[in-house]
């Protein structure tokens, strides 16, 4: 076999190798977003299962259900955080990822519901906050006041934050943004506790718009 023939088959069998990596690679980071995804839709069902509970528990004894209320904050948390990754990964107009922001953001607004009729029935005093962006390329300022919302969240975990995308084709959300009279040309927009603002400039400010020594009440995390 001649010096170039060789020299061309190794060439060829490398090519093939990587090419072979690759393509596994590929699969293997596209088996592990779907399971991810799945995982995701799964908790969503368990989680709605719980909401519809804690509705039924509201009817017979309003208070007892508040604990396990506080306690679904931090799922529903989480929740965000993986499905913002997936969006991240797959794009924002993927269908699966579209369907579970849709689900997500219908659980966010029962959980809102509830932690109202809390707060009416039991005398709580939760500190709310509704946050509508776009992640359309129409609002300049969403990603920094995402993040501005994601710190005072970890510092505060007695912060119920929610999160909804004002593109979402879904019924109960345009009613939400409806009642807060929430405009696209004024995002980022914010509901805090009623309040509605709209834009964002700074995390100072952004804390300005809380109610007096709300976030001094809530419990920052030990360090």
């Amino acid at each position: 076999m001649s010096l170039p023939l060789r020299n061309a088959l190794i060439a060829l069998a490398i090519t093939i190798v990587l090419a072979g990596t690759v393509a596994y690679a590929v699969n293997y980071l596209n088996d592990a977003r779907v399971a991810d995804l799945s995982t995701i839709e799964d908790q969503l069902s368990i989680d709605t299962l719980s909401l519809d509970t804690q509705f039924s528990l509201l009817e017979a004894a309003p208070c007892d259900s508040a604990a396990s209320s506080t306690a679904l904050t931090g799922e529903l948390s989480d929740l965000g955080n993986r499905l913002a990754y997936a969006e991240g990964q797959l794009g924002s107009n993927d269908a699966q990822v579209v369907r579970l922001k849709e689900q997500y953001s219908l659980l966010e607004i029962r959980d809102y519901l509830i932690t109202k009729q809390l707060a009416a029935a039991c005398g709580t005093k939760p500190v709310t906050v509704l946050y509508f962006y776009s992640n359309a390329g129409d609002c300049a300022d969403c990603d920094k006041a995402g993040y501005a919302l994601s710190y005072l969240r970890t510092t505060y975990p007695s912060l119920r934050v929610y999160s909804f995308d004002y593109n979402l084709d879904l019924g109960a959300l345009k009613t939400l943004i409806s009642l807060d009279k929430i405009k696209k040309g004024s995002l980022p927009a914010f509901v805090i506790n009623g309040k509605a603002s709209n834009g964002f400039t700074s995390l100072p400010d952004l804390e300005k718009l809380f109610p007096k020594d709300a976030l001094a009440t809530s419990t920052p995390p030990k360090s």
